[in-house]
């Protein structure tokens, strides 16, 4: 989650709302990104599709069986809707989003009964962290 956070610091530094992803497999890091929609004029470059695209060509496949995504904020539908494509073994994720996460909130994708993959769910991890780091972000934009 360290990674990730300092991810989420370099999307706030470039001016983007501060989530950053990365994604392991064996404890080796595949892919880093961090939200990028502004720089890149793409309203999918959230940065777990980011992150999940990176690794799909790092490892040549766009199943990342037996791979984690480490988030700093709760995934929206858009990004728990790549999760479950991408077949992700185990999200972890810090802040909980009330308003628009589709983890634990919101949509909750991943108890649909139409949802095809599953992935563990491990929130909370760094959590304090990554919400200081929105709070601070959203603060100085009021």
């Amino acid at each position: 989650m360290v990674q990730a956070l300092a991810e989420a610091q370099a999307a706030a530094a470039a001016g983007e709302v501060p989530v950053g992803a990365v994604v392991t497999r064996r404890g080796q890091v595949i892919a880093t990104a961090h939200n990028a929609p502004r720089a890149l004029a793409d309203p999918t470059a959230h940065a777990e599709v980011l992150a999940l695209r990176r690794a799909a060509a790092a490892l040549g496949s766009e199943r990342l069986d037996g791979c984690e995504l480490w988030v700093t904020l709760e995934p929206c539908a858009m990004c728990a809707g790549a999760i479950v494509h991408a077949r992700i073994a185990r999200l972890y994720y810090a802040a909980a989003d009330p308003k628009g996460g589709a983890v634990e909130h919101g949509a909750r994708v991943f108890d649909q009964p139409q949802c095809l993959h599953r992935p563990e769910i491990y929130p909370g991890i760094g959590e304090a962290e990554a919400a200081a780091l929105l709070r601070g972000f959203f603060a100085e934009r009021r």
